[in-house]
């Protein structure tokens, strides 16, 4: 007998971004970096290792649904650790410190990845990466209409 599928809905995608996020933060615990960290050090690592201070802080405000206190604490946590530098007033840069840490909670995060979708088809994922996303643009809308 086979386990009955769940109708898609905001419980079922909250229990899997949740369970993939544990996964993620035992990792995280390791090094004493929170998400809401980790999310900062992607922003700057994604633009090349050097960021506006505003934008990363933006990326976590409008990403993780955070208020910009919390999301310009989390940069000055960074900076404060030694993870981030301030090269020139308003940007931020990762540290060599933080480009190793970054590349380990990058690995890491990839082999949970690598374990977490071992085995659905491509196009199953492609399908439920274009339903979460237009799922993210409406609820983004609903936020911007409140």
């Amino acid at each position: 007998m086979s386990t009955p599928v769940p109708p898609v809905n905001g419980q079922v995608i909250g229990l899997a971004h949740y369970a993939s996020r544990a996964a993620l933060e035992r990792v995280l615990a390791r090094s004493g970096t929170t998400f809401e960290q980790s999310v900062a050090l992607r922003a700057v690592s994604d633009n090349g290792g050097t960021a506006e201070r505003a934008r990363v802080a933006d990326r976590l405000t409008a990403g993780l649904k955070i208020d910009g206190s919390a999301a310009l604490r989390t940069v000055e946590e960074l900076t404060a650790r030694g993870l981030l530098a301030k090269p020139t007033p308003g940007q931020v840069s990762l540290t060599n410190a933080g480009r190793e840490l970054f590349a380990s909670i990058r690995a890491a995060g990839d082999a949970i990845a690598a374990r977490v979708y071992a085995g659905i088809p491509a196009e199953d994922l492609a399908a439920a990466g274009r339903v979460l996303a237009l799922v993210t643009e409406r609820a983004d809308a609903e936020l911007a209409e409140a």
